[in-house]
């Protein structure tokens, strides 16, 4: 094997070249790491704006949007989006006599009305229908429906029978909004039987309120003085109402309300149950740990919606009123084995690290490295489950609701 000779010149300290590039990754603590990766996955990024934004109509909205929710309008019943907001000032109410006529009893056949009018234009405050004696008739019967019955002869609610056939004429008063009915008018036989034969009149409402209305809900804008055939605008409803008149804005700023308390309040407890008993579950091991599994298995196996009732009954909730309270403490006391059991597996194999070896041989005790190290690496899971925990909760109340058990 040939000797390979060295030279003072082999032993010369090496320049380093300024063009070479170092990498290096700066030191990231785990929450840092977390919002970078965040920042990097716009989808999320616009889930975690879309999740403020509902925080902020829920918290902020009622502030915004001072209408009381349980406030009912009762000119707006139903109203959709952008409804027509014009009413249009008349004077009081006035009783209506109505049109009787006299009738001829002694034709055998008794045929259709021939004619329906209105007696006077028709408002939200009253529809007076006026129709020709039927001969023959025995009386009417007078129909209101929201659709056109001619395709199937469907016509509608009944609000009037007439006995007297000398009454012509029909008042109606039944939670008029604006908006087209269709009046039928049928006439009855001797026997009180209806004619086959009918006759229909579209009639399309206009929205009216009088003077004294309208300055009793503010509505003059104003006006020191309001007659008849001003125009006024009603109050904004900026999603619509409900059948009884409510502001949908308001009730889904409160509604929301009550499902996100439940719905991040409960998931924050029995996570934290589940992460200390998992935990220590996990770390402990051997006897301790099938005993405290099993445990949480049987708290599984209990049934919820019993539990439940029991809490209700034992909070003295009684029917019709708000369960929010025992719905509570049974999420609590009986959702958490989950994350218990995903905290422990992540404990069971975070303690046979080599990191954790170190810190017991360096004297680090139980407490320290639970809270310290193990609990810290179970961060992800915890959020994941967290995450997933919440909406499960808001549809558990709404169930729960729906069967008369939940929020009132």
């Amino acid at each position: 094997m040939a000797e390979i000779a060295l030279t003072p010149a082999d032993f010369e300290r090496v320049s380093v070249d300024q063009g070479v590039q170092t990498i290096s990754r700066p030191s990231l603590s785990y929450w840092r790491d977390a919002w970078v990766r965040l920042k990097a996955n716009r989808r999320a990024l616009a889930s975690l704006y879309i999740v403020i934004a509902l925080l902020l109509f829920t918290i902020a909205g009622p502030w915004v949007w001072t209408v009381d929710p349980a406030a009912q309008d009762l000119d707006q019943l139903s109203t959709p989006p952008g409804a027509d907001r014009r009413a249009l000032v008349v004077g009081p109410y006035v009783p209506w006599a109505g049109v009787f006529a006299e009738v001829d009893q002694t034709v055998g056949t008794v045929g259709a009305t021939t004619e329906i009018r209105l007696a006077e234009p028709a408002t939200t405050q009253s529809v007076r229908l006026v129709w020709e004696p039927v001969p023959g008739a025995t009386g009417y019967r007078v129909y209101r429906n929201i659709y056109d019955p001619a395709p199937d002869d469907a016509f509608g609610l009944p609000i009037a029978e007439m006995y007297d056939p000398r009454q012509v004429s029909y008042e109606d008063l039944l939670d008029l909004t604006p908006t087209r009915y269709w009046y039928s008018v049928i006439a009855t036989d001797a026997e009180g039987r209806e004619v086959d034969e009918h006759t229909t009149l579209a009639v399309d409402t206009v929205r009216v309120i009088t003077a004294e209305e309208a300055r009793e809900r503010g509505l003059a804008d104003g006006q020191t003085t309001l007659s008849a055939g001003d125009e006024v605008l009603v109050s904004f409803h900026p999603l619509g109402t409900d059948y009884l008149g409510r502001d949908m804005l308001a009730r889904l700023m409160y509604g929301a309300r009550v499902s996100l308390f439940i719905g991040i309040v409960a998931p924050l407890f029995f996570v934290l149950i589940g992460i200390l008993y998992g935990s220590a579950a996990g770390f402990i091991g051997g006897r301790v740990d099938q005993i405290l599994m099993r445990f949480a298995d049987f708290v599984v196996a209990l049934p919820f919606l019993l539990f439940m009732i029991l809490f209700k009954i034992a909070f003295g909730i009684g029917p019709g009123e708000s369960g929010v309270v025992p719905m509570l403490v049974a999420l609590i006391i009986l959702m958490w084995p989950a994350t218990a059991r995903l905290v422990r597996g992540q404990i069971l194999q975070i303690r046979e690290e080599a990191y954790i070896g170190a810190s017991q041989l360096l004297g680090a005790k139980t407490p320290y490295l639970i809270m310290r190290h193990m609990i810290p690496n179970t961060v992800g899971v915890v959020l994941v489950t967290l995450t997933f925990a919440v909406p499960t909760v808001i549809f558990v109340e709404a169930f729960l609701s729906f069967i008369g058990m939940g929020v009132a």
